[in-house]
């Protein structure tokens, strides 16, 4: 019965989704009412939220005539881990995204835009969500019945239940995600709606910094998830399912970046980096769904790469056709001078574009090689260590240059970067003098400590400490990005660690750290087996306790999954995963390291966040203001960090 019903929902939000598409193209060509077009809108996300939920009741009452219940279910799974487990795979996690793109849709079809512009755009988001509702209904439909139904389920990728993240990682990737295809259609639809359609970045910058935001919480957490679960001891290893995410990430940012002062001027630009975001999120779905990359993180033996492949061209060319139809008479005014705001934050917007291009290279190069040569190459960390990472650090650094090129007197402009450039070279200095982490890390600290200095000096000059919540988030996501990469320089720089095999009562040293096997242990129930090393951990400072990290075999997924140890502290964490254990418990081998600095990496995430959130609030009072004043002019840099 639930089969049945669950297969109804996805036939209903298909027929919704091309309704509402066709419905929306007749109010933009004939200017026929919206309403029926809102309601089978509506419709599709409706019949999403009942997909979810019949297939999340299916789920709780472990109904394993239903496939997916059958594949990823199991009577043993915590309640949690089985309401997360929607999106443990693949089927499943395409009714999320089903959800999250009906939500962005349904509320885009109730704002007040320009009647074409507004048509347009919801036609090609109903178009991307009829076609997503095409996957899941044909190709990857969750509910279809088993015959016989088995008794019970292997429950969803042991990994997948380790962390409590995984009940938020997905979701918030997938509104970011999802959120970039309303700056995409806006852009898109700009050109079709004539005059009414040069408004379209002032409407698309709130949705992409709501989508920019939930993105970078995403990541953050995905990172660490891994950080926690996956018992490497790191947090992002440049995995292409992991670049996946960033790379729309780099674009959302440069798109918000260029948007800033006059974008008349580069009007091109915007319209490119819009398109290019979404873009890049089709093309990730393709690389996660359609197994065309091996990754703990990709869905594997896909039978949807075709479509999704078909998918991406089909949107490239879209935009090709479409964004090159935008105005192209040449903006008013002069250019920017070379040193002022407008001529660093196109500078930076430049950077990150550049930094996904080069991520976009490494990420893709192995499938196209693949077919030339015959055999899969490999990219690793180092490419990206030559490539993105130093274009990274001169990012950094050149973000704390357009604050300071507020004011229009050059001196005092100069005057103002002085002392974050003489907090930079101190810092380099003294770091230098000290620890000699190598000139990646001691750059990076530099331009860290120049971004921070900068922000500092932003926070102490306001008059009365009054400042627009733009400014603050401006300083605020400044500040974080330079945290995560004091963190991300510093864990790499200064990381000790130490592997190999203890008898009872040997000892592993790291640093100034240390594990002493005390004995092995092995248990089972729960539907797992588990053995564990009770390990006495000495710390720098003294301090001793007792640890046991542990290996856990999943039978019904003959799958053996790490669960390590980790002492977190503001200033460092010491990480402790067992590797294996001797077949008489006599012997274990572990891995003991210690990672300074990692937790600013969890706080520059979070301030990050929080900026776009505050400047998506702030753009959202100023635009309140406005409207009770009785005028919808909204300045262009409203509610976009600076």
């Amino acid at each position: 019965m639930l089969a049945d019903l669950g297969t109804a929902t996805l036939a209903a939000g298909l027929l919704c989704a091309t309704l509402a598409a066709l419905l929306w193209l007749r109010v933009a060509l004939v200017g026929a009412p919206a309403r029926p077009a809102r309601l089978a809108t509506t419709g599709g996300l409706l019949s999403a939220v009942a997909a979810c939920a019949v297939l999340e009741t299916a789920l709780l009452r472990h109904d394993f005539g239903v496939r997916f219940v059958a594949e990823n279910g199991g009577r043993q799974v915590p309640v949690f881990y089985t309401v997360t487990s929607l999106w443990s795979a693949l089927d499943g996690s395409l009714l999320l995204w089903l959800l999250v793109l009906g939500g962005y849709a349904a509320l885009l079809a109730r704002r007040a835009y320009p009647t074409r512009l507004h048509a347009y755009t919801m036609v090609l988001v109903s178009a991307v969500a009829a076609f997503f509702f095409v996957l899941s209904h044909v190709a990857a439909n969750p509910f279809r019945a088993v015959h016989p139904a088995p008794l019970d389920g292997p429950g969803p990728n042991p990994l997948l239940q380790q962390h409590p993240a995984m009940g938020v990682h997905p979701p918030l990737l997938y509104a970011g995600y999802l959120g970039l295809v309303v700056p995409f259609a806006l852009a898109l639809a700009a050109p079709l709606a004539g005059r009414e359609g040069r408004d379209w970045l002032r409407l698309a910058r709130p949705w992409t910094l709501a989508a920019w935001s939930a993105l970078t919480a995403g990541i953050g957490l995905g990172a660490w998830w891994s950080y926690a679960v996956l018992g490497w001891g790191g947090y992002w290893a440049w995995d292409p399912v992991e670049n996946a995410s960033l790379l729309p990430w780099l674009t959302a940012t440069a798109f918000l970046h260029t948007t800033l002062g006059r974008p008349a001027r580069r009007a091109g630009w915007n319209r490119a980096l819009a398109c290019a975001s979404f873009l890049l999120v089709l093309l990730g779905t393709f690389l996660t769904r359609s197994g065309a990359v091996a990754s703990v993180h990709a869905f594997t033996d896909s039978p949807l790469g075709p479509m999704l492949l078909g998918l991406v061209l089909l949107a490239v060319l879209a935009s090709a056709v479409l964004a090159g139809r935008g105005p192209r008479r040449p903006a008013p005014g002069r250019a920017d001078p070379l040193l002022s705001r407008g001529t660093a934050v196109l500078v930076n917007g430049v950077l990150l574009a550049t930094i996904a291009a080069a991520v976009l290279i490494g990420t893709v190069f192995p499938l196209l090689a693949e077919p030339l040569t015959g055999s899969r190459a490999s990219v690793g960390p180092g490419y990206y260590q030559r490539t993105a990472v130093p274009l990274a650090i001169v990012l950094l650094l050149l973000m704390g240059v357009p604050p300071a090129l507020r004011v229009r007197d050059r001196a005092e402009a100069l005057r103002r970067l002085a002392l974050p450039g003489a907090a930079a070279l101190a810092t380099m200095a003294v770091v230098g003098l000290l620890s000699r982490p190598g000139l990646p890390a001691l750059t990076a600290f530099g331009a860290a400590a120049f971004v921070l200095a900068g922000a500092a000096g932003q926070v102490t000059g306001r008059r009365g400490g009054a400042a627009r919540p733009v400014r603050w988030a401006s300083v605020l996501a400044h500040a974080g990005l330079a945290l995560v990469a004091v963190g991300v320089a510093g864990s790499s720089a200064y990381s000790q660690s130490g592997e190999r095999s203890l008898r009872i009562g040997e000892t592993l040293r790291a640093g100034d750290a240390s594990v002493r096997l005390l004995s092995v242990e092995r248990s089972a129930g729960g539907g797992d087996m588990a053995v564990r090393a009770r390990l006495r951990l000495v710390e720098a400072d003294g301090r001793e306790r007792n640890v046991a990290p542990a290996l856990r075999y999943h039978p019904a997924r003959d799958t053996a999954v790490t669960v390590p140890v980790i002492d977190t502290g503001l200033r460092r964490d010491t990480y402790v995963t067992l590797l294996a254990v001797a077949a008489d418990g006599g012997s274990a081998t572990l891995r003991l390291a210690v990672n300074p600095l990692v937790s600013l990496l969890w706080c520059g995430g979070a301030l990050i966040t929080g900026g776009g959130l505050l400047a998506l609030a702030g753009g959202a009072a100023r635009r309140g203001r406005r409207a009770k004043a009785g005028t919808s002019a909204v300045p262009v840099g409203a509610g976009v960090p600076a």
